[in-house]
């Protein structure tokens, strides 16, 4: 009989010290692979299962070097996330020195950028390599508050023993990504930590509720520039005969005039002026706008250009599709959504086309959920354009599509419940097949 998993906000109600008691055993009886007396939560044992099979050392205290201040400065004036700092030090800080915690915020890469608070609290995490530039990534540290919620994306707190490396299970943390509101994309983490003594649970929901306000001010700063952009790109549409557009330096469309409104364009990562070709219009002619582009549809485009698309389904909770296209400057990458990577991965299954009722079953078991297969299909066009064609779906005859395997089956699309996906997991290693 499997053991039920344990309740951490009851436990630690009750009495924080029995339940870092309770975690020690659970950690040490799990670690030696014995029969455990509770159940770790499943946030928790699936981080422990990715540490194990990554090799991370739970009774070695590993730090990697630190970044030099320097290359800290450069990445705070870099980092989106310095924009909202008012607003995590508002919600956060007041409260977290009072309770004798301190406040962290890292960049995508899990480096360590700013540490605010409790001046005791701040000598302690010193101790753990808790620093500014540290790297806090999960695979180098095991099982924390910055690094684990940057894997599954979504707030997770850390108690005690919870953490996979020993040296850290006097420490307890909690942590909530910080995605940009515009595209999905991983900014960081913000954290905040303490002693043990001073967990409560809901400091879980007070985490994740500020960085929602974060990722809220970032939604306002960003339709703010697009304003800005229109001002500047509607007296130029105007003069313009044929298809044209007007987008921010992410692609974010700010005017539009002789086409479909397109919310959003996807750029190569250097885009640089003259004529490029672009998933979504084709060849265009591309020029600098105020703080954009201004895209000119090529009116006789002729053929489709030939584009190596890859799909890197490598990292779990990391998707990513990237595309590069003969005879334009540079390539360009969107990360993916767990639903929009199910999709693409079950296309380079089936080469030759998948209906919406049977990409439907594959998913769902259901081939009647064709609406939210089209519409998820509709979403996937919009920014692989002319590469992703329809009736069937099928990749384009000018793609040549590689897909990036995980070096273990079992890290595939781990949310996926896709039977396609499921038995490619379940393939050893040697009979998985190669990327073409």
């Amino acid at each position: 009989m499997v053991n039920p998993p344990m309740n951490m906000a009851r436990l630690a109600a009750l009495d924080a010290t029995q339940a870092a008691r309770v975690l020690s055993e659970v950690r040490e009886a799990a670690l030696a692979g014995q029969r455990v007396p509770l159940a770790p939560r499943p946030v928790i044992e699936q981080s422990w299962g990715r540490m194990l099979r990554g090799g991370v050392d739970p009774d070695r205290d590993f730090r990697s070097g630190l970044l030099p201040p320097d290359e800290v400065r450069r990445r705070r004036e870099e980092s989106p996330l310095r924009h909202v700092l008012p607003v995590l030090r508002e919600g956060l800080l007041s409260v977290a020195d009072v309770a004798q915690h301190i406040m962290v915020v890292a960049d995508a890469d899990g480096r360590v950028l700013w540490r605010e608070g409790s001046a005791p609290v701040l000598r302690k995490a010193d101790g753990l390599g808790f620093e500014l530039g540290a790297d806090w990534r999960e695979d180098v540290v095991g099982t924390n508050g910055v690094g684990t919620p940057a894997v599954v994306r979504r707030p997770v707190q850390v108690f005690a023993a919870e953490h996979f490396v020993r040296s850290h299970t006097s420490w307890t943390c909690t942590g909530a990504p910080i995605t940009d509101p515009r595209d999905g994309r991983l900014l960081g983490v913000v954290d905040v930590s303490g002693p043990l003594e001073t967990m409560h649970p809901a400091t879980l929901s007070w985490v994740d509720a500020v960085a929602k306000l974060a990722e809220a001010r970032l939604r306002e700063l960003h339709l703010g520039s697009l304003e800005r952009l229109r001002a500047v790109a509607a007296p130029v549409l105007a003069r313009l005969d044929g298809r044209a557009l007007v987008v921010d330096r992410d692609g974010w469309t700010a005017a539009v005039t002789g086409m479909p409104y397109l919310r959003r364009v996807t750029l190569p990562k250097s885009l640089v002026p003259g004529r490029r070709w672009l998933p979504s219009l084709g060849w265009c002619a591309a020029e600098p706008l105020g703080e954009g582009w201004l895209l000119r549809a090529d009116e006789d485009p002729g053929a489709t250009a030939a584009s190596r698309v890859v799909l890197d389904l490598s990292r779990p909770e990391r998707a990513a599709v990237t595309v590069a296209a003969s005879g334009s400057a540079g390539a360009w990458s969107r990360e993916l959504s767990p639903r929009h990577a199910e999709l693409l991965f079950l296309l380079t299954e089936h080469p030759g086309g998948r209906g919406a009722a049977e990409l439907a079953g594959d998913l769902f078991q259901d081939p009647s959920r064709t609406v939210t297969v089209r519409a998820e299909m509709s979403r996937i066009r919009r920014y692989l354009g002319g590469l992703l064609q329809h009736r069937p779906y099928r990749f384009s005859d000018a793609a040549d599509v590689e897909v990036v395997l995980p070096e273990n089956p079992r890290d595939l699309l781990p949310r996926s419940t896709a039977a396609a996906v499921a038995h490619r997991r379940a393939a050893p290693p040697a009979e998985r097949p190669r990327p073409a």
